[in-house]
């Protein structure tokens, strides 16, 4: 691919490494602190709002990018008009997430003040939309560092909590203050660095929901089969297997940054040459299925071989259940990753329309899968389900549905190993 793309995903890479380090350091510490029923909790709620991001977003974190490549003299007016509408939804969905866990964990008073901070953090994330103009420019290295600078702060406030002791609801107002900083700095930036200001046309916004409607329902299907497990098992399982099944997903999420680094800079390389030439756009899409293949397998190879070593070292003997539950669960990852490059692929040909369809039998798959396993094998049934689900939805549908049968001509394509040779092979030699 070409060498901004690797230059563009090298900053986001270089600060995220970091941001990890110090995000696993400091969250392995708080999880054992919290315990597995207090970090349930957490990721329980965090889960109920993950529900609503879909709505708040509208799609426009789908079609933004786009927006900016096709039209680039009204970018200002984009990102003005995409902010405030996303802003707006942002206060519905708030409210939406709270009367939820009023109702299903009635009460359940600390669950409930958890909530009501841990949603707050929609509407900082709807002004975080400015994230994508910077991906749309190559200038990543700039949410990178103003990411990087929010988790130093917010993990200096958690050293705080884990010296003075505080309880479950201190934690999840340090991701209130997390995604304030990244967006207040976001947008300073904008307004060093940008070439337009920012201002607000309806008019452009109905143009963009045209498109982007496309994606809410789709987006909202992925967050019930990615979080539906963990809401599903504190339901019917308890706070403490919840926190056993979280421990697992944030193992797995560990590497996450690096497959959204590749892909995210990757996306406006495709959408671009999708406009240039027809081979030149399909090789990269088949060289990013060879990537995210190679970086997956070797993961989840690893993970399953050494998961209770794992598990024993980040999080100790209370959290012991985990280790079953990540080497079922890794193997996800590859699927999931998938259908991250195929959505690419979809936004590049224009057809949307064919993600709802998909999604919804994805999401009701998964329910369905996890009301049969969960009561059986708690959090490594609720495992299963995510694998069978992330295989279906991202692959065997692929080829199922005549319409997007071509992309997966493309990922069959990725699968072989020579294109990964060929690519490190060029890259080097361009060195």
């Amino acid at each position: 691919m070409k060498n901004s793309v690797f230059k563009n995903a090298s900053w986001i890479i270089g600060c995220k490494i970091i941001q990890s380090l110090i995000n696993l350091v400091i969250g392995l510490i708080t999880a054992r602190y919290l315990g597995p029923s207090n970090y349930g909790v957490i990721n329980y709620v965090a889960s109920v709002v993950a529900f609503a991001l879909p709505i708040m977003q509208l799609g426009l974190n789908q079609t933004l990018v786009r927006e900016f490549v096709k039209a680039p003299e009204r970018e200002g007016e984009t990102l003005g008009t995409a902010l405030a509408i996303n802003v707006i939804s942002s206060l519905f969905c708030v409210l939406g997430s709270i009367a939820f866990v009023m109702i299903a964990d009635a009460g359940e008073t600390e669950t409930i003040l958890v909530c009501v901070l841990y949603s707050l953090t929609l509407i900082f994330q709807a002004t975080e939309m400015t994230q994508y103009w910077f991906q749309a420019k190559l200038l990543s290295k700039f949410p990178s560092i103003a990411t990087l600078c929010a988790y130093v702060v917010v993990a200096l406030y958690k050293i705080y909590l884990l010296v003075s002791q505080k309880g479950v609801v201190w934690f999840a107002l340090s991701n209130v203050i997390d995604y304030c900083l990244i967006s207040a700095i976001l947008m300073v930036i904008y307004q060093k660095v940008g070439t337009q200001k920012l201002s607000v046309n309806w008019k452009i916004g109905r143009e963009m929901l045209s498109r982007s409607k496309y994606y809410i329902i789709p987006s909202l299907m992925v967050k019930i089969f990615q979080h539906t497990d963990r809401i599903m098992i504190k339901l019917m399982m308890g706070e403490a297997e919840t926190g056993l099944y979280a421990a697992a997903i944030t193992c797995i999420g560990i590497s996450g940054f690096v497959f959204a680094a590749v892909i995210d800079s990757a996306r406006p390389v495709i959408l671009e040459e999708k406009e240039r030439s027809k081979e030149r756009y399909e090789k990269r899409i088949v060289q990013l299925y060879s990537i995210i293949t190679g970086m997956s397998l070797a993961q989840s190879v690893v993970m399953t071989l050494l998961a209770k070593p794992i598990v024993s070292l980040l999080y100790g003997e209370a959290y012991a259940g985990t280790a079953g539950i990540l080497a079922v669960a890794v193997w996800y990852i590859t699927f999931g990753h998938y259908g991250s490059v195929r959505n690419i692929w979809i936004l590049a040909e224009q057809k949307q329309k064919y993600l709802t369809g998909i999604n919804i039998v994805g999401a009701f798959a998964n329910v369905l899968l996890n009301l049969c396993l969960i009561p059986l094998w708690g959090g490594i049934g609720a495992a299963i389900a995510s694998v069978v689900t992330q295989f279906f939805t991202n692959v065997v549908i692929g080829f199922i549905c005549k319409p997007i049968r071509y992309n997966n001509r493309l990922m069959i394509q990725g699968l072989n190993p020579k294109v990964m040779i060929d690519l490190i092979g060029h890259t080097v030699l361009r060195r």
